[in-house]
């Protein structure tokens, strides 16, 4: 009998003719005696685990080929190891941003268990060995956007400043945002906190230096705003508390929630405004002017300058429509620079921050966190509520 096990990408074909005391051995040919009984071909079809369908995805995804278990990342190593082939290229590593300060809240309560545990699965189950970058919101991070637009976020309270005046002196977590940068520096996490800039436009800022260097950008936050920098190399991983696990938001999430590229959607939060962050939209002043007459002229023009454009030569819709672009064009604009995350702070990538972090020390410095935590526990209920930020 001859016996044929080739191996494929995605199927496999045996052709067996056994005899009753044939000795099965994969993969390879073994001559034996003429059976008595003619045995018809078969074939297997395996479900086959296909990576790139995870590409989104942090935990390492292995591919199951005939039975074979294949290491990370090498979906194609049968083929690529055939003479003549070439193997298939490594995907470009990533690179981690995690802004802090929303992971501070357990709801609108603040909260530093919150934060060691969202923390701790973001090591265990997200970034692994992947390098990590924290961001912290400056001291009068505010001020820039506030000079533009005076309501924007003036109702609310930034955990860290308050965290850090109520606190007592006696407390081990006195000043609690230089508490989480010890904790995340020790885990081998580089902490960025520029003066009078918030967390947003340092991490935009960033990725624009990582993205040069080559890498692949995860940003570990559950803030809106970031969705504008998703990109096919820019993802998002969020925290969803009610499967107290990370989610991973891609471009194709977001085409698919909203149905138009980031661009589109940052033009259209500036018409419509955004309550959570105090900024009015064009229907505070242009009664009419909703959601369905943005998105049909945002269709058709792109983007919110393009349309501003268009509307100051030419009629782009209706009369109402019409007065509303050209009235009030600057009350839009300055709607773009108070959303839009700028990309221009004067901060500086470092090589060291994209080494491969060094894990060994996690859980006994994470561990170690949370005890510490136990005498503070009831000073967060003398806190209140307030709007996450």
């Amino acid at each position: 009998m001859m016996l044929e096990a080739p191996l494929m990408a995605t199927h496999i074909y045996i052709n067996l003719n056994l005899s009753s005391t044939a000795t099965l051995l994969l993969p390879l040919s073994v001559s034996f005696p003429k059976p008595r009984t003619k045995i018809k071909p078969w074939k297997l079809r395996p479900v086959v685990a296909s990576s790139s369908s995870y590409s989104s995805s942090s935990w390492s995804q292995n591919q199951i080929v005939g039975g074979l278990l294949l290491p990370p990342d090498e979906d194609n190593y049968t083929n690529s190891k055939k003479p003549g082939r070439v193997s298939p290229r490594k995907k470009r590593e990533r690179v981690f941003f995690l802004d802090v300060n929303p992971l501070c809240y357990k709801g609108s309560t603040p909260s530093l268990h919150a934060f060691a545990h969202w923390i701790s699965l973001f090591f265990s189950q997200v970034s692994h060995t992947d390098p990590v970058i924290a961001v912290i919101d400056g001291e009068r991070c505010n001020e820039y956007r506030r000079q533009l637009l005076p309501s924007y976020k003036a109702h609310r309270r930034k955990f860290l400043q308050k965290f850090s005046t109520t606190l007592r002196s006696k407390s081990p977590v006195r000043r609690s945002h230089q508490v989480i940068s010890d904790v995340l520096r020790k885990c081998n996490v580089p902490v960025v906190r520029i003066e009078a800039h918030e967390a947003d436009d340092v991490v935009a800022t960033l990725v624009g230096q990582v993205l040069q260097r080559g890498y692949r950008v995860v940003i570990a936050s559950p803030d809106k705003d970031f969705k504008q920098l998703i990109s096919e190399d820019v993802q998002i991983v969020m925290p969803m508390p009610e499967f107290d696990r990370w989610s991973f938001y891609t471009l194709k999430h977001y085409v698919a929630q909203y149905n138009c590229d980031p661009q589109s959607d940052l033009s259209l939060r500036c018409i419509l405004g955004d309550e959570v962050d105090g900024i009015p939209g064009i229907q505070h002043v242009v009664t009419g002017f909703g959601r369905k007459t943005a998105l049909k002229l945002l269709k058709k023009h792109g983007s919110l300058e393009n349309l501003l454009n268009a509307a100051s030569v030419r009629t782009v819709g209706r009369q109402y429509a019409q007065d509303a672009l050209t009235k009030h064009a600057d009350y839009l604009r300055r709607n773009y620079k108070v959303l839009a995350l700028r990309r221009d702070v004067d901060v500086h990538l470092q090589p060291e921050w994209l080494s491969e972090r060094d894990t060994l020390n996690d859980s006994v410095i994470l561990s170690n966190f949370i005890n510490s935590l136990g005498e503070t526990q009831c000073l967060n209920q003398q806190y209140g509520s307030y709007p996450n930020g």
